[in-house]
């Protein structure tokens, strides 16, 4: 038995190793639009950032259709980076949203993790399952290879929604080159001053496990305090105490809030 698991924590490994470094497309010459995308989250997302998945079942033809125009689009480098950028931000998203209308219904999106006695390494985030283009993708890729390492960009920590109550809630409208710079400023400050997810005074913060979990993304050049206070309404002094909050993983279905 301890042989077998052993195996299967190699295999797990092998399969997180082998995602790309880098991500390269010869997609195509235009940035597809996010019209689709945009009228399912107005119309199903509401203003606690929650989610009517019943309601995007109900039109699942036409969010399949979203779904295959963002695989059948792949990016170029004919974009502009905020074109790239507000294509990855809703592809996450989207098919963050399709493993959970595929699956529906379900108490927490941890319960689509592959049942074997391994480490976390191998998760519904590991897992390819859908296609960009001519590759095989699973969200980590997207996240990791992406977003954080090609963009740099530490504010995309609020704008990527991983189906769960503590995640920074789903923006009610599809992210778009023209208004992105808006979009990730409107979705930070929402992230950092919500006292659901951070409770920030002068002296004390309780922060989000994300400033944890990704640490490093939001000190480059400046400290984690330095960041929050961009952002925060509360002035935060650079000797305060910081603690984290456990991270709660329930399902942000709007029809159990």
């Amino acid at each position: 038995m301890k042989r077998f698991k052993i195996v299967w924590i190699l295999m797990a490994l092998v399969l997180v190793l082998a995602e790309s470094n880098s991500v390269a497309f010869n997609g195509v010459d235009t940035a597809p639009e996010h019209k689709i995308w945009d009228e399912l989250l107005k119309k199903y997302v509401n203003e606690e950032g929650f989610i009517d998945y019943k309601g995007i079942i109900s039109e699942k033809d036409k969010f399949e259709k979203y779904l295959d125009l963002l695989s059948n689009n792949a990016p170029s480098n004919n974009w502009s980076e905020n074109e790239k950028l507000a294509y990855w931000i809703n592809a996450y998203n989207a098919f963050t949203v399709k493993l959970i209308v595929d699956n529906y219904p379900l108490e927490s999106i941890k319960d689509l993790n592959p049942i074997l006695n391994i480490p976390t390494v191998y998760t519904v985030w590991t897992k390819k399952w859908f296609k960009i283009g001519d590759e095989d993708f699973s969200l980590d890729k997207i996240e990791h290879d992406i977003l954080r390492k090609e963009f740099k960009e530490p504010r995309i920590h609020f704008v990527i929604n991983c189906a769960s109550f503590s995640c920074p809630v789903l923006r009610p409208e599809a992210f778009k080159a023209e208004k992105i710079e808006t979009q990730l400023v409107e979705q930070t400050k929402a992230f950092i001053n919500d006292p659901d997810r951070n409770r920030i005074t002068k002296d004390k913060l309780e922060l989000s496990k994300i400033f944890s979990w990704f640490d490093g993304d939001f000190k480059e050049g400046q400290t984690l305090i330095q960041f929050l206070n961009k952002y925060s309404k509360v002035k935060i002094s650079k000797s305060a105490d910081i603690d984290f909050m456990d991270y709660e993983w329930s399902l942000n279905d709007a029809s159990k809030k």
